[in-house]
């Protein structure tokens, strides 16, 4: 589809304003927007009053998080357009990612659409970010109580509310929805899923418990308490419900089983277990297990998986940052939580919220073209392809972000041990540290698995952090922080995403 896409590229003319709007559109579905830009930069000067040009033309802008003339391509659509809720739903959303005012765009777009669920989502993200954050969760509240089935909407104002400091009521919008809607397994599930993301168990075993009684029994309920009573450490329990699930079907279940072996203390069962997972498009939720449990057994395995030290790249790039106190100045103002995120690894501190390298703060752009260049070298260093390795495919072109966000950790804050199965390659970007003179206090340490599994092995390598340094790693290794004393330690994160 990808080569067709581009041969269709290169035989449309630019004066042909419906092949361009088609040939465009598929380009940006195949990721080939920077191909098309040219075509479409001319279509828009032959066809300017054409809505659809412009607005393929912000979508490829878009794409390629070049966000300014994104936002200038979508203002000529919407201006061609004015009542297309599609057109004014993008200009919303690309002037909020821009870092720009955004919250009247999304009330336009939902005047227009005002039962577009994305929209509604689009304008709490909004509002959080300019601090607006009980509006964000009133604007979801009335919605979610017309449709109690509205999963995102669900999701989304239970991470809000967990932001905004709820720990016991963060959910409510579920509860409200189940007495609504009482045999909708789904918000069952959803709700039990949630509280499990937040550690709350028993919380959730009791959800699970409670959508039997009124939904019926359903295999989403066993798996959740197979899930939960493990993660309690419950291993006798959860050996026995695991078994009454039967066999596993799904990547992310058998990542949970092998969260159970490993906790259970068999890594050898882990290892064989995994091996026909490995193959999975999903493989990156595996990987990281298979490396704990390679390890434990002392297979030599893990040396080729994880041992050579060109995955890891340590690059100073203090010198191609125009300003790092302007930059740490331009990230403290987007710390708008005042908690923790839920579902995220960082822990006494805050993380920004939507794509970081979007925006279009000028010290933000020097930092993402930087970096680019820095991750560009990395690849270039790497080992040769090898067959079946997860950081070693032969296709490593071109580069892509497939997220970028900014945290700051307080005085003994800290990321637990995590992995980024979505990405490729990660990274820690360091822009303002505390004094951390103490041993490896504040330091990045790779290949420790996450506490809660209880095994006992140690980071392979501690890094020392040092304002301007980037380093890079696979995304698929144990990564995590030590904590700190005091101060403040606010880093630049991102995942490459794996080339197609």
């Amino acid at each position: 589809m990808t080569g067709e896409t581009a041969l269709l590229l290169r035989s449309v003319s630019p004066g042909d304003a419906n092949a361009v709007f088609a040939a465009g559109a598929k380009a940006v579905k195949s990721g080939l927007e920077a191909e098309a830009l040219p075509l479409l930069e001319q279509a828009a000067q032959r066809h300017p009053g054409d809505p659809r040009i412009w607005q393929v033309l912000g979508l490829a802008n878009r794409k390629l998080e070049d966000l300014a003339p994104a936002v200038a391509a979508f203002e000529k659509a919407a201006g061609l357009a004015p009542n297309d809720p599609l057109i004014a739903h993008s200009l919303a959303r690309c002037t909020m990612e821009a870092g720009l005012p955004s919250v009247a765009l999304f009330d336009r777009a939902l005047a227009l659409a005002p039962n577009d669920g994305s929209v509604l989502l689009g304008r709490a993200a909004a509002q959080l970010a300019v601090g607006r954050i009980e509006d964000a969760i009133a604007g979801l509240a009335g919605p979610l109580a017309q449709q109690p089935g509205w999963l995102p909407g669900h999701a989304s104002i239970a991470r809000l509310r967990w932001l905004a400091g709820e720990r016991r009521d963060f959910t409510a919008s579920f509860e409200a929805a189940v007495a609504a809607a009482p045999r909708e397994t789904a918000i069952w599930r959803e709700w039990a899923e949630t509280l499990m993301h937040a550690g709350h168990y028993d919380a959730a075993l009791a959800v699970a418990a409670g959508g039997r009684a009124a939904a019926g029994p359903d295999v989403a309920f066993d798996a959740i308490e197979a899930v939960a009573v493990d993660e309690k450490g419950e291993i006798d329990a959860a050996d026995a419900l695991f078994t009454a699930l039967g066999p596993i079907g799904h990547v992310t279940m058998a990542a949970r089983y092998l969260r159970h072996l490993l906790r259970a203390g068999r890594p050898a069962e882990a290892a064989t277990f995994a091996e026909p997972w490995l193959a999975d498009p999903e493989a990156d939720l595996v990987w990281p297990y298979v490396a704990a449990a390679w390890r434990l057994t002392g297979d030599p395995r893990w040396q080729w998986l994880e041992g050579d030290e060109r995955l890891v790249g340590v690059y100073d790039i203090a010198d191609e940052i125009p300003s790092l106190d302007g930059l740490a100045a331009t990230l403290r103002s987007l710390h708008q939580s005042l908690h923790q995120p839920l579902e995220q690894s960082v822990r006494g501190g805050t993380q920004t919220d939507g794509p970081l390298f979007a925006r279009i703060e000028p010290e933000i752009r020097a930092l993402r073209q930087a970096i680019v260049a820095a991750v560009e070298r990395h690849i270039a260093q790497l080992p040769p392809p090898q067959a079946g390795h997860p950081s070693l495919a032969p296709k490593r072109a071109p580069v892509r972000l497939a997220g970028s966000w900014s945290v700051r950790l307080a005085g003994a804050g800290f990321h637990s041990n995590h992995i980024h199965p979505a990405g490729w390659i990660s990274s820690a970007f360091y822009v303002a540290l505390p004094d951390m003179d103490r041993g490896h206090e504040g330091w990045l340490k790779l290949g420790e698995p996450q506490a809660e599994l209880g095994l006992d092995l140690a980071p392979f390598r501690h890094i020392e952090p040092k304002p301007g340094l980037l380093v890079l790693f696979p995304s698929t290794m144990w990564h995590g922080t030590e904590p700190f004393t005091a101060g403040e330690r606010m880093t630049v994160a991102f995942d490459v995403a794996r080339p197609a």
